[in-house]
């Protein structure tokens, strides 16, 4: 009973999470209430605070489930190496992110707000896999580079992190967004997630753009 029950809550869970990543396909943070959530799920409204206490702890485990899965497509490319060069890592870890949109959005809403509100516990999760999407991400660098030292690895992982906090804003723009762009007499580039983070991950390994 108690193993029947283990499995009807994480299923229950998982429905909850896909109902999330349904709304947050076509809505903002903000717009989304845990009474939408709900009436996506299968079951009673009110039965999602047994799973979930707040917006923030949903989205928390949405963003954990975007890293797990980031996680696992480093790990095949990780596995798939080669000696295919700056050139062609640059190419391959790019084509990772471009998969993983919801995950860039997710990086672009204020994180403080969903660690604040999700318990220690949902909290730790989440930092496992984070600490499992590093990971990853080092295994493909001394997969692609042999010969990379931990300090130019770990260089590399804590500037490209970072970077990905910005790529969606600077690739999905609103048409609010782009009016007001050229109101403001702004010139501003189309630019693609494929394109920015291969560019960036180039000049990361000292490449330029080549």
């Amino acid at each position: 009973m108690p193993a029947c029950s283990d499995e009807l809550a994480r299923r229950r869970r998982d429905e909850i999470i896909s109902a999330c990543a349904g709304l947050y396909d076509t809505m903002s943070f903000k717009d989304i209430t845990l009474k939408e959530i709900g009436e996506r799920t299968s079951f009673t409204r009110t039965s999602i605070y047994n799973y979930f206490h707040t917006k923030e702890e949903i989205f928390l485990a949405l963003f954990r489930r975007e890293y797990e899965c980031w996680a696992a497509d480093l790990d095949a490319l990780a596995e798939g190496g080669g000696a295919s060069g700056a050139a062609g890592f640059a190419d391959a870890l790019a084509r990772t992110v471009e998969r993983r949109g919801r995950l860039l959005k997710l990086m672009s809403v204020n994180l403080y707000d969903m660690e604040g509100n999700s318990p220690l516990e949902s909290l730790v999760a989440f930092k496992r896999s984070y600490a499992a999407c590093l990971a990853a991400l080092e295994r493909c660098l001394y997969s692609f580079f042999p010969g990379m030292g931990e300090e130019d690895a770990r260089g590399f992982i804590y500037a490209f992190l970072p970077f990905l906090f910005g790529v969606y804003p600077y690739t999905v723009l609103t048409d609010k967004q782009r009016e007001a762009m050229e109101l403001a007499g702004v010139d501003y580039p189309e630019l693609s997630v494929y394109g920015l983070t291969r560019s960036f991950v180039l000049r990361l390994l000292g490449r330029g753009d080549g």
